[in-house]
């Protein structure tokens, strides 16, 4: 007989064997990171200052999370099969964005990517590795969905004026809450507030409401637990409430894309669950859209609402879907199954309900486009889903960024520019004076990056991921599906929507995706690659070695720009609030030894030596700051505020010929930037009749020419910009300005041709000459018809009444000669 303690005991060694402490470690360690790292402004990707700690926070997790995966798998890994060598692929993608530092535009966002890639990288292999564990996949599935959860509700306590309550949960881990209130929870824009929760961005909450969504749908219908059932069937309602409160278009458009795509992967029985669930849901939402609109937008517009109130409407609507999703699953579940068993065994079973579910949508989107239908949503979000077309600014817009992105890919097609490139070069290559640091297109921004070989190594490995468990899928049993399915409907919701936006972007959810496509690598069938095989202590040492040097680079690069950007943030705060030079200086010369060059930390010191030395005129100043910023642009080529401070560093000390080299030497860098061009031909006229008086003709006749060139850019680019389509906003003021006009038009008729100097002038020509600035340029104007023989009686008249003396001026002007 055996001993029932023995017994237990063996099986609880058995269970710890199977379950490891390390691997417990490792789960832990990514639970902990999958809820801090949404709270971190959705870890944006670097381009801008205020989200840079959480990115090297995360490179410093995730360097040390690649250290516990080799103590949980050393002994476990080879590379034998297919399988495995997805785990080789994903490295090449932090290898490409490295071999992309060669023809970086910014060395400092270039290396940002770097630690990002390599974070997506080891995010990868802890997946494929540790979602193989049936029970480790269960724990990590259901902590990313009750995350996503907590991310939902999150936003709709924002949404109805509790934001400050939710935000000191969370207050204490991440600097994104503000004055007591998480930072752009709430987008306000020209649309009224939009929800944005963690993100600061709608649209990408959008896509991330989309995914989630659709694996809440699928959570119902798989789970055999009536309160699992209840709970994912409870955030269905707001969860799409939220999604309608981000008044995002596109979110609204690839809805209907993703469900039908992901309907070809159901049985029919489960399709038309799937299409009941989401009626039901999306019924009960639109009952409750109105009022729980109105309160939202009441409290953000500084109105008093009634929170209550809203939850109230959120809560009996959730309510009511739990119950009839509880009822569904209970009798009409198994009925379905029945009646559909013969429908489900034929070949093309299971197209005939997305065919349908085509046509419902274009019939439904008809509706709402064409006739009152749409009035039973809220009057924001009726009026955005009204605007939808070809020809509306956003769409318009985005199209003008991708064809942008391929004149850049021309320019750098295998390597690319480095990561980050877009923000840093886009001004160069752009058709319209628009700001935009995203490319607004995950596949094109990542051509402008990494150029073809990033961008053939990235998506054949996500197309071979695809194929092999799309294949996969289809041959296995039900549980198998089911286990790993909220991967592919994650991976593929997002990429979708990345298609035309730039969510990818966001570190978080990055993290999403590569955590989704370890996901979908771990249920790949296990088939032998023998040519490549490497067998044994070989392929463990090799490719454990090659993640333990990454690891610590990453571990050890991401302490240094913790440390360079802990001490930039001293530095800007003693800047507000001491006068101390030595005292400013340190954690600025700090932060530079820890990451040279970093262009935020180079333009603050900057300011401080530039102080310094119109206060001393001591020449050590000056010459210290003119290497730190010559230093920073050799790895910073395009960093337009750098060059801004290097021309004015040159005027401080009166080498104005040196400002205006800077200024004509980089002005094709910013095309459509009316401040540069005007600074650049206020400039050469200065300098040009400097030269005329010293009696020096050729540099008179080499500024005046570059000045009139530059005027004659600002011309032509203002011709461009109205033929862009009727829909499309131009984007940041670019025009012919009264000082460009009044010193283009003294240079060319003081190169002899008042003619062409008038027609200058005219085109600078203020309607109002009560100031005297104003009157400056009517006054060369009228002069300049006088000596080619013209006139303007009416410009005349306006400048006499205005001062009776410019007369004389006017005659002055005509009779210089040069």
């Amino acid at each position: 007989m055996s001993n029932p303690v023995y017994g237990k005991k063996a099986a609880t060694s058995r269970k710890r064997g199977n379950f490891p402490a390390a691997l417990w470690l490792l789960i832990v360690g990514l639970i902990m990171f999958l809820v801090w790292a949404p709270f971190q402004a959705g870890l944006f990707n670097g381009l801008v200052q205020n989200f840079e700690g959480p990115i090297y926070w995360s490179g410093l997790i995730g360097g040390i999370l690649a250290l516990v995966w080799i103590w949980a798998y050393f002994k476990k890994f080879k590379l034998e099969d297919q399988r495995d060598w997805t785990a080789v692929w994903v490295l090449l993608i932090p290898a490409t964005y490295c071999l992309a530092l060669i023809s970086a535009a910014s060395h400092y966002f270039a290396m940002n990517a770097v630690l990002i890639q390599g974070l997506y990288a080891i995010i990868f292999v802890i997946g494929l590795y540790t979602l193989q564990n049936r029970s480790a996949n269960v724990i990590i599935e259901t902590s990313l969905i009750s995350v996503s959860y907590l991310i939902v509700l999150f936003g709709l306590f924002n949404w109805l004026g509790q934001g400050r309550t939710v935000s000191a949960l969370v207050g204490w881990f991440t600097k994104t809450v503000i004055g007591g209130q998480y930072n752009q929870a709430i987008w306000i824009d020209s649309n009224g507030p939009r929800l944005a929760s963690v993100f600061q961005y709608p649209n990408t909450y959008a896509a991330f409401l989309m995914a989630f969504l659709f694996v809440a749908v699928f959570a119902i219908t798989r789970s055999t637990k009536w309160y699992v059932q209840a709970i994912h069937a409870f955030m269905l309602v707001p969860i799409i409430l939220s999604l309608l409160l981000t008044l995002s278009r596109g979110g609204l458009v690839f809805l209907p894309v993703v469900f039908i795509l992901l309907l070809l992967f159901l049985k029919p029985a489960k399709q038309i669950l799937w299409i009941i669930y989401v009626l039901i849901s999306g019924l009960a939402t639109l009952a409750i859209a109105k009022p729980v609109t109105e309160l939202g937008q009441q409290f953000h517009l500084g109105e008093i609402n009634n929170p209550a109130k809203g939850w109230g409407y959120v809560l009996v609507a959730s309510f009511i879907v739990a119950l009839l999703a509880w009822v569904i699953q209970r009798y009409v579940s198994p009925w379905l199954d029945r009646i559909t068993e013969r429908w489900a065994s034929k070949k093309l079973g299971g197209l005939w309900l997305p065919v349908v579910s085509v046509l419902a949508s274009v019939v439904l989107v008809a509706l709402l486009l064409g006739t009152n239908l749409k009035h039973v949503l809220p009057g924001n979000i009726g009026d955005r889903l009204e605007n939808i077309n070809f020809q509306q600014h956003s769409v318009l817009e985005r199209f003008t960024f991708y064809k942008d992105a391929v004149k850049v890919i021309k320019d750098y097609p295998i390597l690319g520019a480095g990561g980050g490139a877009w923000a840093s070069i886009y001004e160069k290559y752009q058709n319209n004076p628009y700001s935009s640091r995203q490319a607004h297109s995950f596949a094109m921004q990542y051509l402008v990056e990494v150029g073809l070989l990033g961008f053939i190594v990235l998506f054949a490995g996500i197309g071979f991921i695809f194929y092999k468990y799309i294949r996969g899928y289809f041959k296995s049993g039900e549980a198998q599906r089911n286990s790993y399915f909220v991967y592919f409907i994650i991976v593929l919701s997002i990429l979708i929507h990345s298609l035309m936006d730039f969510n990818m972007s966001y570190v978080f959810i990055g993290v999403l995706v590569f955590l989704g496509l370890g996901g979908m690598s771990a249920v790949m069938d296990a088939q032998p690659v023998k040519r490549l095989s490497l067998k044994g202590s070989t392929a463990r040492v090799l490719y454990n070695g090659v993640i333990v040097i990454s690891s610590l680079l990453l571990i050890f690069t991401s302490i240094r720009y913790v440390q360079a950007n802990n001490a930039l943030q001293k530095g800007q705060e003693l800047m507000a609030t001491s006068s101390n030079f030595q005292e400013i200086q340190t954690p600025f010369a700090q932060a530079l030894n820890k990451r040279k060059n970093h262009p935020t930390a180079v333009l603050n010191y900057n300011v401080l030596l530039r102080s310094a030395y119109e206060q001393t005129q001591e020449e050590a100043f000056y010459t210290q700051n003119l290497s730190l910023l010559t230093s920073a642009l050799k790895q910073e080529p395009f960093d337009k505020n750098l060059y801004a401070q290097l021309a004015s560093l040159y005027k401080s000390k009166g080498e104005y010929a040196k400002a205006y080299d800077v200024l004509k030497d980089n002005a094709g860098r910013y095309a459509y930037d009316q401040n540069w061009y005007e600074q650049l031909i206020v400039e050469s006229y200065e300098l040009g009749y400097q030269s005329l008086g010293s009696g020096a003709v050729e540099e008179k006749e080499k500024y005046f020419f570059s000045g009139l060139q530059a005027f004659d850019h600002v011309v032509k680019g203002v011709e461009h910009l109205k033929s862009l389509p009727k829909g499309q906003k131009q984007g940041n003021p670019f025009a012919v300005t009264l000082n460009m006009a009044l010193h283009a038009g003294k240079m060319q008729y003081m190169m002899g041709d008042p003619a062409k100097a008038a027609a200058i002038f005219h085109q600078g020509l203020p309607q109002d000459f009560s100031d005297p600035n104003n009157r400056e340029i009517a006054r060369w104007y009228l002069a300049a018809l006088q000596v080619s023989g013209g006139s303007d009686q009416t410009v005349y008249d306006q400048l006499i009444q205005a001062d009776p003396g410019e007369e004389a001026s006017i005659d002055q002007i005509a009779q210089l000669t040069f």
